[in-house]
């Protein structure tokens, strides 16, 4: 326990999903949380139940893709807190789009999933230096950053620019002099409300065939990717910048054709 403890840390998306994990380990972790997120309701439950059980975290709104929420955003936990320790990359959408997918689609997917980490780095950077913070940028990117399906096009092509953003943000802040680290999450499927849903709704030998393709024999948990945020968010990973993790159950390592 305490392993951030102190820190100040942005989660977005932080309503649902991994975000939700991500919120209540790092406040479990000793950090004051904020959740950025668009759905109040769902954010305002995760703050009810990390200060429930004794963590601190506040909702304030926040749509990634808007240049005016993030300054918004920035100038109130700069100005509540003094300062900021912690990024977390975390919204994001993963619609369905083959290379016949309609543009707005294609938009959107890379305004949300891109733009949006691009949005949040800017402004983390801006106000980790401004405060004289030590920081850490994680951004949640895909193990569809490396790889892809023939639906995957939109998300594909957006996860792998946070892949290359991670990295530019990592070196723009060291040729700076910045004590602010930037490294990247590649997640492969887990089991987040959204993707047991979908599951739930189609044939069981879907799901099979879905683990089939992770070597481990099973799908991975959001806490699995919390662990990793925390290690990053953490100064036990002070050495690391411009990393990627990969956390995939070996999908990535025997090409996904184990079934």
């Amino acid at each position: 326990m305490g392993r951030i403890e102190g820190k100040v840390a942005i989660v977005t998306g932080g309503a649902s999903g991994f975000g939700e994990c991500i919120s209540q380990m790092l406040a479990r972790e000793g950090a004051e949380v904020v959740i950025g997120d668009i759905a109040e309701n769902e954010a305002n439950r995760v703050v009810d139940e990390i200060c429930s059980a004794g963590g601190k975290a506040i909702y304030l709104p926040l749509d990634v893709t808007r240049e005016a929420d993030w300054k918004r955003l920035m100038a109130e936990v700069a100005e509540r807190f003094g300062r900021l320790n912690i990024l977390v990359n975390n919204a994001g959408i993963s619609p369905s789009g083959s290379m016949e997918m309609e543009f707005e689609l294609w938009r959107k997917t890379l305004s949300v999933n891109l733009d949006g980490t691009f949005l949040g780095c800017k402004y983390a950077i801006e106000t980790m230096r401004a405060t004289q913070s030590v920081g850490s940028i994680v951004n949640i990117s895909s193990v569809m950053a490396m790889v892809a399906q023939p639906t995957t096009v939109a998300y594909s092509a957006s996860k792998g620019g946070v892949r290359s953003l991670t990295k530019a943000a990592a070196i723009y802040c060291a040729d700076k002099k910045l004590p602010i680290r930037v490294n990247s999450i590649h997640p492969g499927t887990c089991t987040t409300p959204l993707v047991k849903k979908y599951y739930d709704s189609r044939p069981p030998e879907e799901l099979k065939a879905q683990i089939d393709r992770h070597p481990i024999g099973h799908l991975g948990e959001p806490a699995d990717i919390a662990y990793a945020v925390l290690y990053l968010a953490s100064d036990e990973s002070k050495f690391m910048l411009g990393s990627e993790l990969v956390i995939d159950g070996g999908l990535l390592a025997s090409d996904g054709f184990l079934a």
